[in-house]
């Protein structure tokens, strides 16, 4: 037969794996990182004044609140674009919004750029609704804090060094990031080929028509493991929001530059690597106590950081200690949620799970835009910190074993 003559790996495509999954993120991580810092300096600057010379916060936290509103509605209708639209394809076009994304930043303009955040958000949530659903097809429940600390230790280096030669680049050449940006979609999209992910597993054919996007929803909300994690997920993202956005906008504010904020990303970022040691920390202490003590951690320092705003370096320095939370919520955060999915719901859970980027996206900028109408830019840290120690409360409340190897296997129970 003809096929004989196929090579066996082209015949054979080997089954994914943690590793296959943490280097699609490690390659969106080299994306993401170079812009992170540079996105919310370039649209700041757009949105300058000529008669101050000051950019216009309120103008940026509305144009990302705008942003967060279209990327929701975007993520909710993935999962319905995936049951008449091959997976492949629909990462595929993942990639080529990142693309579509450098293209406008190149242009410049405050329109521009802003429509380039939107794809580029576009783009963000279309991936990770899709890896998302791949992982669940293929790494068992056991293996899922694993499969999520092993991304990040991939996707470590590119965020630890992204948002610092971001803004370097910045200065040599001003298009700069936004072509090494460019190429990583590049490099992911021909990775993401090359893995031979298809379009997940394909058991049986759907019985009955396509739910609509928002169907799912109801049995989302009737489940509160699933509130939880989701709930989660959304305040450590706000509170990444904040560092990512307004910490560079204080700093430019405050006089101490437009690359301090940018080198304090990388060196929080620079955390990731410990991200098995962050793991094993919260399987000895349990989930509950682990997502419990980060949120408590990360509210003390950034209600800190916004009370010494008087003195920038002590409120930056208090905020990226706090910081520190953000990572371990990275490691374990999620793990509430993900552990609580159901496999016939996987790809309409992770549309879900995916929406707390949007939803952050919606509610940080809206609540600083509120916030910079009677405060500065610092009572957006305190905010954040506020909201952190609401989510410590629920935390407090999930089962003491969540996330611990079970009894009825013969194991030691962590944290007993």
């Amino acid at each position: 037969m003809a096929t004989r003559y196929i090579p066996l790996f082209l015949r054979h495509s080997p089954t994914p794996n943690v590793r296959s999954f943490a280097l699609l993120s490690g390659l969106e991580a080299g994306v993401r990182g170079i812009l992170i810092s540079v996105m919310p300096l370039v649209l700041y600057e757009a949105t300058v004044d000529p008669a101050t010379g000051q950019g216009n916060a309120s103008l940026v936290s509305r144009i990302y609140f705008a942003i967060g509103l279209c990327s929701l509605v975007w993520g909710l209708m993935v999962p319905w674009a995936t049951r008449h639209v091959p997976r492949r394809w629909v990462y595929t076009a993942g990639t080529i919004l990142y693309l579509c994304g450098m293209g406008l930043a190149l242009i410049g303009g405050t329109v521009a750029v802003a429509l380039a955040i939107l794809v580029n958000a576009l783009a963000t949530v279309t991936l990770f609704v899709c890896l998302n659903a791949y992982v669940l097809d293929y790494i068992q429940r056991a293996e899922l804090g694993r499969s999520t600390s092993t991304q990040m230790l991939y996707a470590a280096i590119f965020w630890a060094v992204g948002p610092m030669t971001g803004v370097w680049l910045r200065t040599v050449w001003a298009p700069a990031p936004f072509v090494v940006a460019a190429g990583f979609s590049v490099a992911l999209l021909v990775t993401f080929w090359i893995l031979r992910l298809g379009n997940g597993k394909q058991i049986q054919k759907a019985k009955g028509p396509a739910l609509n996007p928002l169907s799912y929803l109801g049995r989302f909300f009737a489940q509160p493991r699933l509130i939880a994690g989701w709930l989660f997920a959304v305040v450590r993202s706000c509170g990444w929001w904040v560092y990512v956005v307004y910490v560079p906008i204080f700093c430019v504010q405050s006089g101490l530059g437009d690359k301090v904020g940018g080198f304090a990303l990388s060196v929080t970022n620079a955390f990731l690597f410990t991200t098995p040691f962050l793991l094993r920390l919260a399987r000895w202490l349990t989930v509950r106590r682990a997502v419990t003590a980060a949120f408590v951690w990360g509210a003390a320092f950034f209600v800190l950081a916004g009370v010494v705003s008087p003195l920038p370096w002590a409120s930056v320095a208090l905020i990226f200690v706090g910081s520190v939370a953000l990572v371990m919520l990275d490691v374990a955060g999620g793990l509430p949620f993900l552990m609580a999915v159901k496999p016939s719901e996987r790809t309409e859970m992770a549309a879900v799970y995916s929406s707390f980027r949007d939803v952050s996206g919606i509610m940080t900028p809206g609540v600083a835009w509120l916030v910079l109408l009677v405060a500065p830019v610092a009572g957006v840290f305190v905010a954040a910190g506020a909201a952190m120690a609401l989510m410590a409360t629920v935390a407090a409340r999930l089962h003491p074993r969540l996330g611990s190897p079970r009894p009825s296997h013969g194991l030691p129970v962590p944290g007993e």
